[in-house]
């Protein structure tokens, strides 16, 4: 899951000015959390307690209401009584990594990855979206089989994956639908050879450029590893601790050794 919001804040400043080279800054000086890091922060606050997802999405998410939500969910977030709202949106994919680390069974993975999305997420793409990227991470986590990944999720819901990022690149643009997000991150990390790598790759694609790093960095971080020591140092600065709390108790619940990587990270 670390992986995942040091994707969104490594991404978050080209959202709005898309870049289509892997050449760039791994920290520019403007980036931040978004949206991303405070709704999978969410989730795994859900986890953690009761699986009440509704209820940790909208607690996380009005202590951080400029964290750049969608226009609907941040009506569903401040509603009275809030209530799904059909969208196929990436959003839905992009805050699940914590269940593909919490769950030992693909069962019980893609049974709680649609629970997620369904709070907001209900249309099929939606669900469909939370779950290809939560298998994804469990697959990468209990197999480290780059190439059983690409034939599960293919096979299982339909995606493209056999295509290069060199042929997706010069045509691709922003998209917030998860039908035209989660392949293009996972293909970032199957073409990757580390995590920083997944992360560049899913960046020089120049879309909505957060939410592909956060999706390709949660995968990547469950195959290869933690992110490297000065990327968690920045991350841990970036945060605020409160966030960063909710990060380091996930882990000592759900991967105490990595939880000890965590607690060791200098200010």
């Amino acid at each position: 899951m670390l992986g995942a919001v040091a994707g969104d804040i490594i991404g978050s400043v080209y959202e709005v000015n898309p870049i289509k080279t892997k050449q760039f800054p791994l920290f520019h000086p403007l980036c931040r959390y978004t949206d991303d890091t405070v709704l999978s922060l969410a989730v795994a606050k859900a986890l953690m307690e009761d699986r009440d997802y509704a209820r940790c999405l909208r607690e996380l998410g009005r202590l951080y209401p400029g964290a750049g939500y969608g226009a609907a969910f941040f009506k569903w977030l401040n509603s009275s009584n809030p209530r799904p709202y059909g969208s196929w949106g990436n959003g839905a994919a992009m805050r699940v990594s914590p269940v593909g680390m919490a769950f030992q069974t693909e069962k019980e993975v893609l049974q709680e990855a649609a629970r997620t999305a369904a709070v907001t997420h209900d249309h099929p793409e939606g669900i469909k979206g939370a779950q290809a990227t939560a298998l994804a991470v469990w697959l990468a986590r209990t197999t480290q089989d780059k190439e059983l990944i690409r034939k599960e999720i293919s096979c299982r819901f339909g995606y493209d994956l056999g295509r290069r990022l060199d042929d997706i690149r010069p045509l691709y643009s922003f998209d917030v639908s998860c039908q035209g997000t989660v392949p293009e991150a996972l293909i970032s990390f199957l073409e990757s050879d580390s995590w920083e790598d997944s992360v560049r790759n899913a960046v020089s694609l120049g879309g909505d450029s957060d939410t592909l790093a956060c999706i390709a960095g949660a995968v990547a971080e469950a195959y290869y590893g933690l992110p490297p020591r000065p990327v968690l140092q920045k991350v841990k600065k970036i945060l605020t601790q409160e966030l960063w709390e909710i990060l380091w108790s996930f882990y000592h619940q759900f991967s105490p050794a990595l939880a000890t990587e965590l607690g060791d990270t200098d200010d």
